[in-house]
């Protein structure tokens, strides 16, 4: 394992195989596809920076690279991806071997560019803030802290701008000191970019030009006309802050048996619009703070009547969602929108019940957005997470905007689509597969929103058919991939990063122990779990655990080792050892058993997988279990029932929920006191130690995680239990270990689940 993440840390990427099927056949023989995991942000201190543009190829607009032929005398390059040969312009003329530039060095196989003639000025970002005031004063109390205390982190030269909603939508026009002043909208239709330039005074005392586009400072807008809306963080802080202070609850009564009037998509489409017309193309940012479900307007998820539960997935199922798809359409209108002007949509949803996330998820996934949910504004879910997006720490964000993702690769290679944070821009090209999956059809991406964390799934396509001709290529066996990322950097300015890589590639029934030796099994696994989910919301009657349970099968059949028909003779490599366990706990995990999720729980989930790196998405997939005991210090532990102990403390890392548990024996010392008397300083530290670690957890997550403490046999320990294999159940043979537990489940346990694969894979 230790050398791909030693890959990772040099180029931010984790391939499943990272020797390649080198025919469409041999690819299609072995499951799981040719992928890779790419983080195009990911902070490497040893990456160059520099200061000049690069150099292009000049028939495929490559980028030279440390995989490039260079002929010193006579001053060529040869690409190695289309073959051409290129002159070094003027100012490469002193190269040489032992004067190479930084991106001919063998190990900068990752370089930024930061060229500032090409790249124009220095453009602040703009937060435009869109709040819900249908809330309890409790709730609405919580968030108004919250935002003031995210409103004081924001860097100075920032825009800011404020939308207020609930049965209206109020724009406040921050840049007018002396009294509060808004314009009000209706909440039932929708509002579109004219009608925001002709009610909201754009041209006062002016004339509208009549023709062509009116768009920003640039087309047609004066400054002072934009400035009313969004303002530098440190001119307006003091009228934000006292509209913030000041807001109420929405004003409108409402009855008894019905929710509140709140028009959310109405907000979203007005913030959108806003924001198209005052700053288009430059990096700004919607953050919604939406505190229960859509009722009015276009984007609604269901009516106001209390009687009428919000939609399931059963509902979903069974088309029996009336407003659904309709609403889905909506916001698929929305995120194009934001898409076309460079814009993000965050959302911070905070509510006991659904507010729409499963409706909302195309437009906040396709601009790149950041999604929270939580169960209230004032839970340190929603708080710490807000505040650790504006923080600047050694784990903080580094949001980046507007940012363009291309991919270029050898010819044999195509690419079928990326899951994940972007959008298509449909900009066809030979390396384009004829088969799609996520946003495909295209080498280039757009990801209005990306950060240090940011994660994309690439899916390839090995095109090159066995054949006569096929023999002839196999002098160089190796594939090339360049991956290219134009983004607006933090601080402001424009800058490219450009990763190139290699695999080797092998073809036949000869170059399967090759292919074993490069199979990355936690990238395989965290590349099925995106395909299986997307697959889910895709496909109508998709079986997801069918499909995983083939996969799995043929790959097993395909690599294991055994003696037809017996079982028993059954085994795998250790490069491919735990994946049957990835797939065992992928099966049971959130992503595929939607029972006791709501649509919007699903949908939430499965945005923080798409977007997540491999070591993350592994801990969603297969939580890690550490123990904690007077006998033996913190170790790892198998997530297994029989892990559980009187006498033991359990750390459970899920991902969305850390979980300390303590065995009843411990639970029993500790009602009791005994960690604050004298001479029992050992047990302090014992339950001082998990407590450090989940700090330490959560401190380096985002979205921070759910902390829960609890105790064996308590309401809590389900946190804990769900997540165990269950090896030791109500009706099993062999009874818990003392002190141990066992679990009400008809489910199987992972033995039983590896007796039937071995019995399936060997026939």
């Amino acid at each position: 394992m230790s050398e791909f993440l030693e890959l990772e840390a040099q180029d931010g990427i984790r391939m499943a195989w990272n020797v390649i099927p080198g025919t469409k056949q041999d690819a299609t023989n072995c499951v799981v596809p040719v992928s890779a995991i790419f983080t195009p942000l990911k902070p490497n201190p040893a990456m160059p920076v520099l200061p000049y543009a690069p150099l292009r190829c000049r028939m495929c607009r490559s980028i030279l690279n440390p995989f490039s032929i260079v002929d010193f005398v006579a001053k060529i390059w040869v690409c190695p991806f289309c073959f051409q040969r290129n002159h070094f312009p003027q100012h490469y003329y002193s190269i040489s071997e032992n004067n190479l530039p930084a991106e001919l060095f063998p190990q900068f196989t990752t370089v930024e560019y930061v060229s500032t003639a090409e790249t124009g000025p220095v453009a602040p970002p703009v937060f435009l803030f869109v709040v819900d005031t249908c809330m309890i004063e409790e709730e609405i109390g919580y968030l108004k802290s919250a935002l003031a205390q995210a409103i004081e982190l924001l860097p100075d030269q920032s825009l800011v701008g404020l939308i207020t909603f609930g049965t209206y939508v109020q724009v406040h026009e921050l840049g007018f000191g002396l009294l509060p002043k808004s314009y009000v909208f209706k909440g039932t239709k929708e509002v579109t970019k004219e009608q925001i330039l002709d009610q909201m005074s754009f041209f006062a005392g002016k004339t509208k030009p009549t023709s062509g586009v009116i768009a920003g400072a640039r087309d047609g807008l004066s400054t002072e006309s934009i400035a009313r809306f969004l303002l530098p963080a440190s001119e307006c802080e003091f009228v934000l802050n006292s509209v913030i202070e000041e807001l109420q609850r929405d004003p409108w009564s409402v009855p008894a048996d019905e929710r509140s009037s709140r028009c959310t998509g109405v907000a979203l489409s007005v913030a959108a619009s806003l924001l198209g017309v005052c700053v288009p193309g430059s990096g700004a940012r919607i953050m919604a703070f939406v505190g229960g479900p859509s009722t009015e307007g276009p984007g609604s998820i269901v009516s106001k009547s209390l009687s009428e539960p919000i939609r399931s997935h059963k509902d979903l199922d069974k088309s029996s969602a009336p407003l659904y798809n309709k609403a889905v359409k909506f916001y698929e209108d929305i995120s194009k929108q934001l898409v076309n002007q460079g814009h993000v949509l965050d959302l911070f949803a905070c509510a006991l019940d659904q507010v729409g996330v499963a409706e909302m998820k195309v437009a906040v996934e396709r601009t790149g957005g950041i999604v929270v949910l939580a169960e209230s504004f004032g839970h340190s879910v929603f708080k710490d997470s807000l505040r650790r997006i504006f923080q600047s720490s050694d784990n903080d964000l580094d949001l980046s905007f507007n940012g363009i993702f291309e991919i270029n690769c050898s010819k044999d290679i195509k690419i079928q689509g990326i899951i994940g944070p972007c959008t298509s821009m449909e900009k066809k090209s030979p390396l384009s597969s004829d088969t799609v999956v996520g946003q495909g059809n295209t080498s280039a991406w757009k990801m209005c929103g990306l950060d240090r964390k940011t994660s994309l799934c690439l899916i390839f396509d090995i095109a090159k058919k066995d054949g006569p001709d096929s023999i002839g290529q196999s002098a160089n066996n190796q594939f090339y991939f360049q991956f290219l990322t134009y983004y607006q950097h933090h601080e402001g300015q424009m800058r490219l990063r450009a990763t190139t890589l290699s695999r080797k590639w092998v073809a036949g029934s000869g170059g399967v122990e090759e292919l074993i030796a490069g199979f990355d099994q936690e990238a395989a696994a965290a590349v099925m779990a995106r395909l299986v989910s997307f697959k889910i919301e895709a496909e109508v009657d998709f079986d997801p655990i069918r499909w995983l349970d083939r996969a799995l099968i043929s790959l097993c059949s395909k690599f294991g080792d055994y003696h037809k028909e017996t079982p028993s003779s059954f085994s795998l490599s250790p490069r491919l050892s735990i994946f049957p366990q990835f797939i065992f706990n992928l099966r049971r995990s959130q992503f595929v058993q939607v029972f006791n999720n709501s649509p919007d729980e699903t949908a939430y989930f499965t945005m923080m997988l798409n977007r997540e790196n491999v070591a993350n998405a592994v801990v969603m997939i297969q939580p890690s279990l550490i123990s904690y005991s007077f006998q033996s210090g913190p170790e790892p532990v198998l997530l297994d029932v029989t892990a559980i102990a009187a006498d033991r403390i359990l750390l459970l890392d899920s991902y969305f929920t850390v979980v300390i548990f303590h065995g009843v024996t411990i639970a029993q010392w500790r009602k009791a006191g005994y960690q604050d008397q004298e001479g029992h300083e050992a047990f302090a530290q014992l339950l001082q130690a998990p407590k450090e670690e989940a700090d330490a957890i959560i401190k380096e997550r985002f979205p921070v995680p759910r902390l829960v403490v609890c105790d064996q046999h308590g309401s809590q320990a389900r946190f804990l239990l769900a997540k165990l294999n269950p090896s030791v159940t109500y009706n099993s043979d062999n009874p818990p270990p003392p002190g141990g537990d066992i679990l009400f489940t008809d489910d199987v346990s992972f033995q039983v689940f590896m007796d039937h694969l071995q019995r399936l894979a060997v026939q």
